[in-house]
Order: structure tokens, then sequence, then C-alpha cells
């Protein structure tokens, strides 16, 4: 028997997914502080319900297996198992230094050591690409070409 479909293009009940960005207590998850990593990007679960939150947004409760929690996750925070997953070292809103000057015809634009924060992840180039702020201006830079700002607090991605 098929499992029961949701919504056209949402996801069934049981079914597998990856997680897309690193998910942290937003203080609705009891037990652990405001901020604590719950769940990190790239991880796999199955869905095992579907309501909503504040009347418009779907929330999927996954569960995560292998770190023993559920968590509600928002569709745009999920790729179906079979979809193309390409790996990360950063996500939205990360702070981020550049590990090259940036110049545009022998003008550097972006010095070396710049601090910038991360605007949007492009997974479907090689290697990704991130569209990041620096100062006033959004730059797409190669991940190669970036550090974490506070590598003391990052979270070296899986495989």
């Amino acid at each position: 028997m098929k499992p029961e479909r949701f919504d056209e293009g949402r996801f069934e009940f049981g079914e597998e997914v990856r997680v897309t960005r690193n998910i942290r207590n937003d203080g609705t998850y009891p037990g652990m502080d405001v901020g604590t990593l719950l769940v990190r990007r790239g991880s796999i679960g199955n869905v095992v319900e579907v309501g909503t939150f504040l009347q418009d947004q779907t929330i999927f409760t996954v569960h995560f297996l292998q770190q023993g929690r559920m968590v509600g996750c928002r569709l745009e925070e999920l790729l179906g198992i079979d979809e193309p997953w390409q790996p990360s070292r950063f996500e939205f809103r990360d702070k981020v230094l550049c590990a090259v000057d940036l110049a545009v015809q022998g003008e550097i634009l972006v010095a070396r050591e710049s601090q910038g924060e991360i605007m949007k992840v492009i997974r479907d180039l090689e290697p990704v690409h991130y569209h990041v702020l620096f100062k006033d201006r959004v730059f797409q830079v190669p991940e190669p070409a970036l550090n974490p700002a506070y590598p003391e607090t990052f979270i070296e991605p899986e495989s």
C-alpha cells in the first residue's frame, strides 16, 4: 500500500528526506539551550508528521534516527533523498573571511581577511559558490576562497 500523499509536491509519511541547513534550537526543543545544534545539514531522516505553524507554514516533523531527535522542518529546508545534494562548508547567514584578494581587472574590491556574510548558497556549481555580502556589495565567491570567520565555533559539514 502506497503511503498517503499530503499535498502534491510535498513529502509522504515515512519518506526519507535530507535537511539542507543546520537546525538549531529556536527555543521550541525542550531540555536544550537556544542555539544548540540539533541536526547537521546533510543529515537524513524520515517524515513522521505534517502540520502547520501560524496557520500559513507547513511544518514536517522529521525523525533523525542517527541523532535520536524529531525536529520540525519547513519544506524549503528539506530535499527528497533522491534529489541531488552537494555538501557545502557554509550556509545562509554564516560569517566568513575572504581567503584571497577579490579583484576585477587588477583592482582589489575585497581585501584578503575581509569579513562577509553568506547571503545565498549556490550548490549547482562545482565547487559550491556563494553570494557573499562584503560591506555594501554582494559578490559571487567560490568556496575555496572563503574561510570561517569564527573557526572556534565553526562546524565542519559531514560529506
